[in-house]
């Protein structure tokens, strides 16, 4: 099943940050902090931190715990580890029964990395920012 960007921000409650950076300077982190901010509770993914804003980090999908359910799935990767994560998200779906959504920031997207998704049957968003998107459903 498809949705808009706009229903699926709506929708969703938690949202998993791959590639999350500690650095407040790197824009992951800064778009973490405001997804955090809105209300959704983020789970950052990234095997080299232990918190990122107060959170629990994972080093990848594969070692959320049972009772974390995610409900879409933003990639901060370069384009090159795309498709790497996006098998990251789908063995996720298989092992939980859970089918997020998978985002890719602007310039993240690669065809590979679609294909796998669309394949796994999972909603695939190419090249969106999300805190733009979710700004835009706020003033639209």
């Amino acid at each position: 099943m498809s949705y808009s960007m706009t229903e699926m921000l709506g929708q969703a409650e938690t949202i998993a940050i791959l590639g999350c950076s500690a650095k407040q300077y790197r824009t992951s982190h800064q778009i973490a902090a405001y997804l955090q901010n809105q209300g959704y509770r983020i789970v950052p993914i990234n095997p080299q931190y232990d918190e990122i804003l107060g959170e629990k980090v994972y080093p990848t999908m594969r070692d959320l715990p049972d009772d974390i359910t995610i409900d879409i799935a933003d990639i901060f990767r370069n384009s090159d580890y795309t498709a790497e994560m996006v098998a990251q998200i789908i063995e996720y779906a298989e092992a939980t029964g859970d089918s997020p959504a998978v985002w890719t920031q602007l310039d993240v997207s690669s065809p590979k990395a679609q294909e796998l998704a669309e394949q796994a049957g999972l909603t695939y968003v190419k090249n969106h920012c999300i805190m733009v998107e979710h700004k835009n459903m706020r003033e639209g």
